[in-house]
This record gives structure tokens, sequence and C-alpha cells, in this order.
């Protein structure tokens, strides 16, 4: 039997279907909003998808377990997440899966020819999914680099990572991503003309309760108005600690949250 090195963790997710390696009391480590966006990926037949900012590769890897025919590629920037994710990857428990997902440690806000030559090529991708840091810059510090890394706003970051989308994903390819209610009118201006069809779900914790995420989809090219989509309660009853029943499914792998149509 390996040895699993006290600083990471090995966690199942999709009761069982995939697992995913984390570090231990330091960095980002993926939960519910990871799982919510890789359920705004409905599809049939084979797609690429990007995941931008994958971390340790949980929603990019959530997709893949649910959709068979998903060929992903985990971008991420930090080279210690990026290592997670091979590690992840390289799991008895994801074999499955492993041919078809790979990492890409590159920074997402490259432009032009140095995106290309990272990788990231223009009009290459049906999907392009997305939950970036949104934490604002004033919020306390941690000392923990990779936790700052992974929960901290830049200035104009949604402008910079909704821009690579535009350019990565083909012609009526669809972009997804989950963040905080605040930074709609950012999430809007940046899909300008790159993205339209903008559809946006407010996830509300309990009912009475306000949001605390936004679920985001919109496609590349469309012309389509914005769309505001009934809320989803994390919680259907107000003393109870257990999942709605859609969110459980959408937790679970068992069910894909599908734009309207």
């Amino acid at each position: 039997m390996l040895h699993q090195p006290s600083s990471e963790t090995i966690d199942a997710f999709h009761r069982g279907r995939f697992h995913l390696v984390q570090p231990r009391g330091r960095g980002h480590r993926a939960g519910m909003d990871a799982m919510l966006l890789a359920s705004l990926v409905v599809e049939d037949g084979p797609f690429r998808l990007a995941d931008l900012g994958a971390g340790a590769g949980a929603a990019g890897l959530a997709v893949a377990s649910r959709l068979l025919d998903a060929d992903v590629v985990l971008v991420e920037r930090s080279p210690d997440m990026a290592e997670f994710a091979r590690k992840s990857l390289a799991l008895a428990e994801n074999a499955q899966y492993a041919d078809r997902i790979s990492v890409l440690e590159t920074d997402v806000t490259l432009t032009g020819r140095a995106r290309a030559a990272a990788g990231l090529c223009d009009d290459s991708f049906h999907h392009v999914i997305m939950n970036p840091p949104f934490n604002d810059a004033s919020d306390r510090r941690t000392p923990d680099v990779l936790k700052a890394e992974a929960h901290a706003m830049t200035e104009n970051l949604f402008e910079s990572w909704i821009r690579t989308a535009g350019a990565i994903a083909l012609p009526g390819g669809q972009l997804s991503l989950i963040a905080r209610p605040q930074s709609i009118a950012e999430i809007i201006a940046a899909c300008g003309r790159r993205f339209g069809g903008i559809e946006i779900t407010a996830i509300h914790p309990r009912p009475g309760e306000n949001a605390t995420r936004i679920l985001v989809t919109a496609i590349k090219g469309s012309r389509a108005r914005l769309q505001l989509r009934a809320p989803l309660l994390m919680h259907d009853r107000g003393d109870s600690h257990a999942f709605a029943p859609l969110v459980d499914d959408l937790n679970n792998g068992r069910a894909g949250y599908a734009r309207q149509r």
C-alpha cells in the first residue's frame, strides 16, 4: 500500500465515481461550487472542454465522470495545484477517465500568440468553465499563499478570464461560471459582444435568505437576450441541513443543470 503524505488527502466525489488529491490544511479545497459548475455542462456526443483555473481538477473531473464523451483540459497557473491535478489523474480510482483529461500549466490571462503558444488555441473548445477567485482584494488576507491565489480577485479578473474564454471557445460554444452576486455587472460587461444569451441563476442557502452565489451560462456569438432563471435553493427547508433534491442530484452527478432552450 502506498503511503499517503500527511500534507494531502484523497477525497471521493460523486459518491465515489472519482477521487481528488487535495492539500491538507492549506490552499483551496474543492466542494459544492465545483460540482454546481460542472452540472452546467450538458452535451450529447463528443466535445472538448477547458476548465480555467482548475485547481486540483474537481470540476473537470466531475464533467468527465458524468459525460463519457468529454475531452477535458485542466488549465491551472499554480505549479503546486497543477501537481495535485496530475496526482489526481494518476489515481487508480480515476483510471477510466485519465486518457480523456490533461493538465495544462499556464496563465489563463495570457493573450494572443502567447496564449496559443501555451496550448490554448483559438476556436478549439465546445465548453469553457471557470470558478475564478471571487473574494475582494480588500477582504482579510490569508497567510496561506495557495489559498490567497485561489480566492483573491485581481483587477479586471472577469474581463481577462472571459476574454480568454471568448478566444478559445468555438462559435456557438458555451461559457459557464460560478461567482458571487456582486460580480453580475462585471460578468455581463466582460461578456460584451463575445457572449450572448446569458442565463443567470441565483443560488440561495434557504428560503428567505439572500443569494450567495450565481450560476452563469452564455453562448459565444449569440445575440439572445439575458434571462434570469428561477432561483436554486440549496436547502428547501429552513430547519434542515439536507440538500434540496435537485441540488443533491447535481452534487452527486446524477443530473445536469441544462440551459433553457
